[in-house]
């Protein structure tokens, strides 16, 4: 399984932690409308949250959906790992578990050292993807999404959400010329980037 945990930035500065603890709930339930996942992204303790994918295209799609529909107030860096899970307690929530998938995770989250992103770690005996191209990929594409503007992630987010760029304009109460512009400038960059890496 290719496990996700995802930990917020700065929490401690957070103003109002109810809200946004409800913000990231809401977020991570839109997620999971729109994700197949084996486990479901779900809130954890100490701040973190969690789930489970099948494939590795959909654990990094969660990692970017979740960011675009917090931002900006929210941010979440994001460890992937990928190995056998072994559930302890079926009905704790959230899950009691352990194993190589979980342990990679944590590994990879732990090896951000305090930095925004994502990166990916495989367990030895289940490596069927490479991590050093899905960490060149996520890379490249944090780094043009860290050059978006507000509006432009937002931009962003709908055409994930299969939004064409008319439909796009009119919610942004914009031309399609300027929609145009933005998807110009690495709106269509980091949209066409995670559909590819996700058909790789």
């Amino acid at each position: 399984m290719f496990t996700l945990i995802g930990d917020i930035v700065g929490s401690r500065k957070i103003p109002d932690r109810s809200l946004a603890q409800q913000a990231i709930s809401d977020a991570l339930s839109r997620a999971n409308e729109a994700i197949d996942t084996v486990q479901p992204l779900e809130p954890t303790v100490g701040d973190e949250i969690q789930g489970g994918f099948a494939t590795i295209m959909n654990a990094t799609l969660a990692t970017l959906l979740i960011r675009l529909e917090l931002a900006p107030a929210i941010d979440l860096r994001f460890g992937l790992g990928c190995g056998d899970v072994t559930v302890l307690d079926e009905n704790r929530r959230p899950l009691l578990q352990d194993g190589p998938g979980w342990w990679t995770a944590r590994e990879a989250i732990n090896g951000l050292k305090n930095k925004r992103g994502t990166r990916y770690v495989a367990h030895a005996d289940h490596a069927p993807t490479h991590a050093a191209q899905v960490n060149a990929f996520l890379l490249a594409r944090d780094g043009l999404v860290a050059t978006l503007n507000d509006r432009q992630r937002r931009m962003l987010l709908l055409s994930l959400k299969g939004r064409s760029q008319r439909e796009i304009a009119e919610t942004e109460q914009i031309s399609e010329s300027a929609v145009s512009q933005s998807f110009a400038r690495g709106v269509r960059a980091v949209h066409e980037a995670q559909i590819t890496f996700g058909k790789a």
